[in-house]
Order: structure tokens, then sequence, then C-alpha cells
């Protein structure tokens, strides 16, 4: 009867932990060295100027919750006095530190890109930024790399207005110091981000 019971115990716990690394066999994490997310400005109509977020903090967890966390103070125009603008002006950091993405993947269709492969999805997706909660559809490419690596990538820029994000003030005190015309209200983003299994 001992014996009996020993087996079932172990039986269980050997279960648990099968059932335990099955929850986490789907869980990833972003490599924020490795990923990038850029977005456009455009300044006296016709000038365009890339910049880009320093730092990123991504998560894919076993349930297929994403989460995409964007340090504002990151952002990076290559001219100094601008980033200050932005964070000062644009995001009031101090109040909107971070920007979030989050949404809801689709686990299967991941599982279902062999090694190497590629496949393209469609996914809804919410972002959080000042204070603002508005949804967006991102047009992606999932490609599995190897080494138990994931690349996400836009197909197409994510056009995001800063009205919808009560930006607008924002934009207009950035365009009143730097004696500009105008600023696009509409902001093209992209991004390339890369996943390691955890």
């Amino acid at each position: 009867m001992k014996y009996y019971k020993f087996v079932q115990l172990s039986v269980l716990l050997i279960s648990g932990l099968l059932l335990s690394n099955a929850v986490t066999a789907n869980e990833w994490q972003l490599n924020t060295d490795a990923s990038q997310l850029s977005f456009i400005s455009t300044k006296k109509i016709h000038i365009a100027e890339t910049h880009q977020f320093n730092q990123l903090n991504g998560f894919l967890d076993a349930q297929g919750q994403f989460s995409l966390d964007i340090d504002l103070a990151s952002v990076d125009t290559q001219i100094a006095v601008r980033d200050e603008r932005m964070k000062t002006y644009l995001f009031d950091i101090k109040q909107f530190s971070t920007a979030k993405v989050s949404a809801k993947v689709d686990l299967a269709v991941l599982e279902s890109i062999a090694e190497g492969g590629s496949k393209q999805m469609i996914i809804d997706a919410m972002l959080a930024l000042h204070g603002e909660t508005q949804p967006l559809t991102l047009k992606v490419v999932v490609t599995r790399l190897v080494g138990a690596k994931l690349s996400v990538a836009s197909v197409q820029p994510v056009i995001l207005n800063v009205g919808d994000f009560a930006l607008v003030a924002g934009i207009e005190k950035l365009r009143e110091l730097a004696k500009l015309p105008s600023i696009s209200h509409a902001v093209p983003v992209s991004f390339y981000l890369i996943f390691n299994h955890i």
C-alpha cells in the first residue's frame, strides 16, 4: 500500500512538472538590444526625419497576452535639445513616462511556423499614450529564427494621429520653439522586434 501511494505521488509530481513546463513553453521575452521602434516626423510639409526609442520592454506570456512598454524618456532624434523638448512639452514624461501596447496573440499561429518560416498576421492592439488609450491594427510578419527566437516586423507603418492622444498642444509648442511653419499631426511608426524563448 505504501509503495502504491509512493508511485501515485510520484506520478502526480511528474505530471505537475510537465504541466508547469507546458505552461511556460510559449513565453517570449523581448531582446531590447536587437529590437527597434522608430517614428517619422514631418516638418515644413516636405521634410521628414526618422527618430526612435532606445528603451523597450516586451513580453508574450503562455496565454497569448502581449505587452510592450516604451520608455518615452529614451526618445532619440539625434538632436539633444529636441529630445529634451519632446520629453518635456510633447510626452510630459514627469506625468506620462511610458507608452504601452497590449494585445492578445493567437499562439497556435506562432506554433505553426516552422524554423526559418514566416507568416503574416493582423493583430488588434491597444495603445496607451499620454493618458489616452486607442485601438490599433497591426499588420506584421512573424519569422521563426534559429535558436528559439522570433522576429516581429511591421508590414506597413502604423499611422498615429496626435489628436487621438491629446498631443496637439505639445506639437504646437514644439513648432513654436523651433520657429517652424508646420509639424504634421500624422506620425508613421514602424518596428522590428526580436523575442527570445524563455
